[in-house]
C-alpha cells in the first residue's frame, strides 16, 4: 500500500490501468487516475468498507453492499433490477462493489478488465474500468470543470459527492506529484 496515499497497492494499480486505457481509447475525456481514485476513496475506502481489505487481485475480503435503495430517509427509490443476483436483494437494489454500482448501471457498463473471463462489480479492477467508461461517456471532457460535474453527478446526484471525490482527487494529484523523484 502506498503509506503516503493510504491507497492498497491493488487500488492503485486498478486505478492506473483504467485512466490509461482510457487515455489510450478515449483521449478527448482526459481521465486520471486520481479522479478514479477520488471516486475509489469516497465510495468504500477503496474497498476496505466495513472492515474488508483489498486482495493483490483487487477484491475485498468480504463483499461491499450498498444499503437497500428503499425510498426512505432521503434515499432514492430502486427496485430490484437484477432478481438479487448482484445485490442478493430480491425486493430493492443495493450498490455492489468497491465502486458501487446499481446493478442495472453495473449491467449497462460492465467490462472484464483483468481478462479472467468474468465482468464482476467486485473485481477493483474491472468497477475501475467501467467506472471509467461511465464517467467519460457521461462528461465529455473532465477537464472541463463543468463536465466534470456534470459526469461526477451522475455517477451520484449529490453536489456534497462531487466535492468530496474532487477533493480527494486533488490531494492524489497534488500528493503524487509530490512523492516522484527529482530529475
Amino acid at each position: 500500500m502506498s503509506t503516503e496515499l493510504n491507497i492498497p497497492r491493488a487500488a492503485l494499480e486498478a486505478y492506473g490501468y483504467a485512466a490509461r486505457a482510457t487515455e489510450v481509447s478515449r483521449p478527448e475525456c482526459n481521465l486520471n487516475w486520481p479522479v478514479l481514485a477520488g471516486v475509489g476513496a469516497v465510495e468504500s475506502g477503496h474497498g476496505r468498507f466495513g472492515g474488508a481489505e483489498l486482495d493483490e487481485t483487487a477484491r475485498p475480503s468480504i463483499p461491499i453492499r450498498g444499503i437497500p435503495l428503499d425510498g426512505a430517509d432521503g434515499v432514492r427509490r430502486i427496485d430490484d433490477t437484477d432478481s438479487g443476483r448482484l445485490d442478493g436483494d430480491e425486493v430493492f437494489d443495493r450498490a455492489v462493489g468497491p465502486l458501487q454500482f446499481i446493478p442495472e448501471t453495473w449491467n449497462e457498463w460492465a467490462v472484464d478488465a483483468d481478462g479472467d473471463g468474468f465482468a464482476d462489480p467486485d473485481d477493483l479492477d474491472d468497477a475501475a474500468l467501467a467506472a471509467a467508461h461511465y464517467l467519460c461517456d457521461s462528461a465529455g471532457d473532465l477537464e472541463d470543470p463543468d463536465s466534470f460535474w456534470d459526469g461526477v453527478l451522475t455517477y451520484n446526484a449529490s453536489r456534497s459527492y462531487v466535492q468530496e471525490v474532487l477533493d480527494f482527487a486533488d490531494h492524489y494529484g497534488k500528493s503524487s506529484r509530490s512523492l516522484q523523484p527529482e530529475n
